[in-house]
Formats: structure tokens, C-alpha cells, sequence
């Protein structure tokens, strides 16, 4: 079992990623910022469960192992990728936490002054491996 304290979805519909905007409390590390789908692990976990749990947790999109075709750590957290086509944002069911999601170009979230720093440089390394 690795090491790790999270793990982060880059969820692909279509051309666009998934984003959700964070609460915007102070208890919260990068409150109120473009956050990606994801979280903490719980237990002892595998990476991959946790990010499925946790996209399963925030937007309702039931994903599987298979799913996820990128894998990539930033410090103690684990960054996933998963493609699924244009309309499946139709079934995404919003969870409790964060203030919204969006779709978002990629590109613009790479450049987006609110993105969480770390979270678009693991964006920007998996466009820059040309896998989309």
C-alpha cells in the first residue's frame, strides 16, 4: 500500500473538465478556488478507490478502475484521468460539499487565476503527454 493523503479526478466529458469551486471557509486549505473532483483518503484505501469514492461523493458519476487511464503524484496526493463522452454531465447528481461545478477547457483552467496551483500543473502534465 502506498503512501498518500488524497487523491484527484481530471474528469474529462467530452473536451471539457469537470471543476467545482470549493466552500469558502477558512478550515478549508484553498477555500473558495477551482478545486477537481476528489479528496481525502479514508482507511486504508487504495488511491483508486478513494478517487472514486470521493467523485462518486461529489458529483454522483459512478466510475470504475477501468476508468481511469492516467495516473501521476504530486507530493502525498494521487492524480487520476478518465474520458467520458460530450452529455454525461446530464447525470451528474451535485454533493454536499463546494458551491458548484462546471465544465471548464482545460486550457482555461491551467490559466485560471483561482485554480489550485498544484491541481492545474497535474492538468497541464497530462495535456502535455497528448492524450486528448
Amino acid at each position: 500500500m502506498i503512501a498518500f493523503g488524497g487523491a484527484k479526478l481530471i474528469l474529462f466529458i467530452g473536451h471539457s473538465i469537470v471543476v467545482l469551486r470549493r466552500d469558502d471557509r477558512p478550515d478549508i486549505p484553498w477555500p473558495g478556488r477551482l478545486d477537481l473532483p476528489g479528496g481525502g483518503r479514508e482507511g486504508q484505501e487504495t488511491p483508486e478507490a478513494c478517487v472514486l469514492r470521493e467523485t462518486f461523493e461529489e458529483v454522483g458519476l459512478m466510475l470504475g478502475p477501468d476508468d481511469l487511464v492516467w495516473c501521476n503524484r504530486f507530493k502525498r496526493g494521487v492524480f487520476f484521468a478518465a474520458h467520458l463522452p460530450a452529455g454525461a454531465d446530464a447525470r451528474i447528481v451535485f454533493g454536499s460539499e463546494g458551491q458548484g461545478w462546471a465544465l471548464m477547457d482545460p486550457l482555461a483552467y491551467v490559466r485560471h487565476p483561482e485554480a489550485i496551483p498544484h491541481f492545474a500543473q497535474m492538468v497541464q502534465a497530462y495535456l502535455s503527454e497528448g492524450r486528448v
